[in-house]
């Protein structure tokens, strides 16, 4: 944004996509700052400190092995169901919590929009930062759980970098268009949960995507944790289905038009954060 100024008013006005790139990047310290601050304030003050990190996706994880496995009676072959339940847990977590914090991020920090200006796109980018802390605790679990099963690492597991990229611009994607909408609309703040909770179920976090009919594979992969979470069971398990290609491209392609949705709504509204805060 450039900043013209008179002897009664500051007038900042749009620029172009590239010139706002810039100037978000060169606010990059600010945005480790308020990453930094995310992170301390998830954690102070909690008496099990990092152990709830840990607790709540082995809880998931027994839930949904109950349900699936007992109610349900779905029946995996393959890898061990206590795995391909936590191997979609990692990147499912990450997308829960951090979609949830990146879209209170603008309210949460209503202060600091109406006292100086920054790029707000910061707030709901930096507020994902929890959620890697959470992904290397589940990880580690992940990694003991591997070895009582007896489940080898292969050299798949290169790739786990580029998943977590993945699932990192999906989760920054959809935060940024709903923290937008969740000031104009306050409804978002009720909606949201459900949303998550809803997607919980609708994504093969209990299941595999093997048990999906090929003739609904396509509108199922709209969902693009679809195509993620089988990612991570292709890096870490080795498991992979017919579609699983297919599943991927379509990931790609949804999250990469969230991404350009969100950002032009939120660059378009942006200047009306601090009248509606």
């Amino acid at each position: 944004m450039s900043i013209l100024k008179n002897k009664n008013v500051i007038l900042i006005t749009p620029e172009s996509q590239l010139a706002y790139s810039n100037i978000l990047w060169s606010y990059k310290d600010l945005l480790f700052f308020l990453a930094w601050r995310d992170i301390l304030i998830r954690f102070k003050q909690t008496f099990l400190g990092f152990l709830w990190v840990a607790i709540k996706p082995i809880l998931t994880m027994l839930i949904m092995l109950f349900v699936f496995s007992k109610i349900a009676k779905i029946q995996e072959s393959g890898a061990p169901y206590p795995l391909l339940i936590f191997t979609a847990l990692l990147p499912w977590q990450f997308f829960s919590s951090g979609v949830s914090d990146s879209s209170n991020s603008l309210i949460g920090n209503a202060n600091l929009i109406n006292k100086i200006y920054f790029p707000r796109l910061i707030l709901p980018i930096s507020s994902v930062a929890p959620a890697f802390i959470d992904f290397f605790v589940s990880f580690i679990i992940l990694f003991i759980l591997m070895l009582w099963y007896g489940q080898p690492i292969t050299f798949k597991i290169l790739f786990l970098p580029l998943a977590l990229t993945l699932i990192f611009f999906f989760t920054v994607s959809l935060g940024i268009l709903l923290s937008a909408l969740n000031i104009k609309f306050r409804d978002f703040r009720y909606i949201i949960p459900f949303f998550i909770q809803f997607g919980l179920y609708m994504s093969p976090v209990g299941f595999s995507t093997n048990i999906i009919s090929d003739r609904w594979i396509f509108l199922y992969s709209l969902n693009p944790m679809v195509g993620i979470i089988d990612l991570f069971r292709w890096i870490i398990l080795g498991d992979t289905n017919k579609n699983f290609f297919l599943e991927l491209v379509i990931s790609l392609i949804v999250t990469a038009s969230i991404l350009i949705v969100a950002a032009k709504y939120f660059k378009k509204t942006e200047r009306y954060f601090s009248d509606l805060i």
